[in-house]
């Protein structure tokens, strides 16, 4: 592929996912869309939702991160995939600090990040495949605003990108204000099961599984048998 940059994408509307969880975001989403789980957040407790600005970058090679910088909105996430498997580090408190004076809202990466306990201080989300030192070049071109894949997922210029510390999960543009409607109910109605939990309702008689577990063959009895 010849590298490029394309500046004009179309973004998904975040609709509010970002006060929703990756794991119900998912399960809105018929349970699809989820990064591998070896990327993690760099530290915890962030929490964000936006659209993303793709980038295909060479392994251990950081020049198109740099590129990338250009082309983002405030509420963007940066979302880079590697053309092999790489755990550089490829990001860190200098490109963060570039990215964040642009409003970019956070980065995943399917490589390295370093800087981590400065990342923390100035609270700028990264979800990484690795945590290294090693630093990186500035040689080869890769490509933005192009489709790429990141830990396993295909990613679409635009798509929306929805992380916290369960993971990160990929909406894809067309669906994105379903998926937030469906996203929304579903946390409603599990506002209502954490209540009824919470009061002391089995999940055998909330669910009705006592029928379907006699059916399945389980038994019940009141003390083992002898030996």
């Amino acid at each position: 592929m010849k590298p490029v940059v394309v500046r004009n994408i179309t973004r998904a509307d975040p609709a509010n996912l970002e006060r929703l969880g990756v794991s119900t975001v998912h399960e809105a989403l018929g349970r699809s869309g989820l990064m591998k789980p070896y990327l993690r957040p760099v530290w915890p407790g962030a929490q964000i939702a936006g659209p993303a600005v793709t980038v295909l970058a060479q392994p251990g090679d950081n020049w198109m991160l740099h590129v990338a910088v250009e082309q983002c909105q405030p509420g963007d996430v940066v979302v880079v995939g590697c053309t092999t498997d790489n755990t550089d580090g490829m990001f860190g408190e200098l490109l963060a600090t570039s990215f964040a004076a642009r409003g970019v809202k956070g980065l995943i990466i399917d490589a390295g990040c370093r800087d981590i306990k400065a990342l923390h201080e100035m609270k700028f989300p990264v979800w990484s495949r690795a945590i290294s030192a090693k630093g990186t070049v500035k040689a080869t071109l890769g490509s933005v605003n192009v489709p790429v894949v990141c830990a396993g997922a295909a990613v679409q210029p635009g798509d929306l990108i929805v992380a916290d510390d369960d993971g990160v999960v990929v909406v894809p543009r067309d669906v994105a204000a379903e998926t937030a409607r469906k996203a929304q109910t579903r946390a409603q109605e599990e506002e209502g099961k954490r209540r009824r939990f919470a009061a002391g309702e089995l999940g055998l008689d909330m669910y009705k599984m006592r029928e379907a577990l006699e059916k399945a063959g389980l038994t019940y009895i009141d003390s083992a048998p002898d030996e």
